[in-house]
C-alpha cells in the first residue's frame, strides 16, 4: 500500500491542469513580476539551495534493518524495521525507528522519528563531554567517560554511532548489559540527555563556578 501512495503522489499533473497553471503564472506576472520570469526562478532557486543545505547538515546512517512479522486475522503481515541515527555532528543527535512494508520507507520513516527525537549535547573546546555519565535503556547501560584530545572515539556498536554523530571526538563509551542495537542507542541517548556543563551544576547548586573547580 505504501508504494502505491507515493506512486500517485509523484504522478504527473493531467493535461486539463497545464492551462490552469499557466494562466496563474501569467496573472502574476501582469501584477508587476518580471515578464521573463527571472524573478520568480531566482526565488525558487534560492529556496531550493537554503533547503539543500538544511539538508546537508544532518547526516543519517542505519544501525540495523531486520524483516519483522505481525500476526493478523489472515496470517502474518511481513515488514521491515529500520533503526536509524540522524545528527549534525554539532552537538545534536537523534535515534529513531520506522516500520514500513519496504525498507525505502522504512529508513525514511526513522529518519523522520529521529529528527522528532533530537538530544542536545554539551560539548567542550575538544570536541569531547565535560562529566561522566551513566545511560540505561530496558537492559542495557552504558558508561560514557570524557578524553585527552587525540584519544578518539573508543566504542563500538550502535553506541559509538550515536556519539560520532553527536560530534564527540574524544570519549572512552562501555557497553554493559543487553548487546540489543537499539537498546544500547536509547542507552547511549540517556546518558548524553544527562549530561550538564560546570556551569549548569554550578547554578543549580547555588555557588560559583569557581568553587567546581576546587
Amino acid at each position: 500500500m505504501t508504494e502505491t501512495n507515493n506512486t500517485q503522489s509523484n504522478a504527473t499533473p493531467a493535461a486539463a491542469d497545464v492551462p490552469a497553471a499557466a494562466e496563474g503564472q501569467q496573472q502574476e506576472q501582469r501584477r508587476g513580476g518580471r515578464g521573463d520570469g527571472r524573478g520568480d526562478r531566482r526565488g525558487g532557486d534560492r529556496r531550493g539551495r537554503r533547503g539543500q543545505e538544511r539538508d546537508s547538515e544532518w547526516q543519517e546512517r542505519v544501525v540495523q534493518i531486520r524483516r519483522v512479522s505481525k500476526t493478523v486475522k489472515g496470517g502474518k503481515k511481513m515488514s521491515f524495521r529500520a533503526i536509524v541515527v540522524v545528527g549534525n555532528e554539532k552537538g545534536q543527535v537523534g535515534v529513531g525507528v520506522g516500520k514500513a512494508g519496504d525498507v525505502i520507507g522504512a529508513v525514511r520513516k526513522g529518519v523522520a522519528d529521529g529528527k522528532k527525537h533530537l538530544v542536545k549535547v554539551p560539548l567542550t573546546r575538544h570536541s569531547s563531554i565535560p562529566t561522566l555519565s551513566n545511560g540505561r535503556d530496558g537492559a542495557a547501560s552504558v558508561l560514557i567517560r570524557p578524553a585527552a584530545p587525540g584519544t578518539g572515539v573508543i566504542a563500538g556498536g550502535s553506541i559509538r554511532t550515536v556519539l560520532e554523530l553527536a560530534g564527540i571526538k574524544n570519549v572512552l563509551a562501555k557497553r554493559l548489559g543487553s548487546k540489543t542495537p537499539l537498546n544500547n542507542a536509547r542507552a547511549a541517548m540517556d546518558a548524553l540527555a544527562g549530561l550538564r556543563t560546570h556551569k549548569e551544576t554550578a547554578k543549580e547548586r547555588g555557588i560559583s563556578l569557581e568553587q567546581i573547580y576546587s
